[in-house]
């Protein structure tokens, strides 16, 4: 299958560009912060650590992967291939996801953690999220800072919420979709099913959109397949 093969590429290229080695060396350094802990902090703070990061890599790194697809030209060549649109976007946020589950894994496993089925659903949904906004962010940019500058907004409206809810109870907190999805990921949501319908909704509109904007990317450097 050609997604499969599509999973494969970009996971030899996450290797060979060091992504994977960097997340060797974060998760040491996690999982020392991690013992050094009391215990009793170690489940909350494991969970901040997998949402604030290895669930969210795909917002900081899309924007570099999608640019040297563009530099060296990866993107005329799709654009003109038999691949499809959600074949490409599949392979992007797959492969991103795989690294931000063997991240979180390890950190809840480490801390402890009550509930590793919901940390493993929390981070695939989160990842999932985060990599579909880093790709819409993406399709925009034509230079590194200028992803850095459009994902400070995103940022704040993907971490300030869910952060917020930890201290504050609120029931607008409640129903921001990102603050599920922090609530399934530390075990602490009211109703699980109810958290990752909501998630699942947000996740269905961001598809529909990334969707559309990587069409259009497409079709700037010469071709488009539905």
């Amino acid at each position: 299958m050609r997604i499969i093969h599509l999973i494969k590429g970009d996971i030899v290229f996450q290797i060979k560009y060091g992504f994977y080695f960097l997340y060797v060396v974060f998760t040491v350094l996690y999982a020392f912060v991690l013992v050094i802990l009391p215990e009793t902090w170690q489940e909350t703070v494991a969970s901040l650590m997998i949402y604030s990061d290895p669930a969210a890599m795909g917002l900081f790194f899309m924007g570099a992967i999608v640019l040297f697809e563009k530099s060296q030209r990866v993107l005329n060549s799709l654009a003109v291939s038999p691949i499809h649109i959600s074949e490409y976007i599949l392979s992007k946020i797959i492969s991103l996801a795989l690294i931000s589950e063997i991240v979180a894994m390890i950190l809840a496993v480490i801390s402890h953690h009550q509930n590793l089925i919901m940390v493993f659903i929390g981070t695939l949904l989160s990842s999932f999220i985060f990599s579909l906004l880093g790709l819409i962010v993406s399709t925009k940019i034509h230079s590194l800072n200028q992803f850095i500058l459009w994902t400070v907004p995103v940022e704040i409206l993907c971490f300030v919420p869910p952060l917020a809810s930890i201290f504050i109870e609120n029931q607008y907190l409640m129903v921001y979709p990102m603050t599920h999805c922090l609530s399934l990921i530390n075990g602490k949501s009211q109703n699980d099913l109810l958290s990752i319908l909501i998630v699942v909704i947000m996740l269905v509109c961001l598809w529909k959109i990334a969707v559309y904007m990587t069409k259009k990317m497409w079709k700037s450097v010469g071709g488009v397949h539905l």
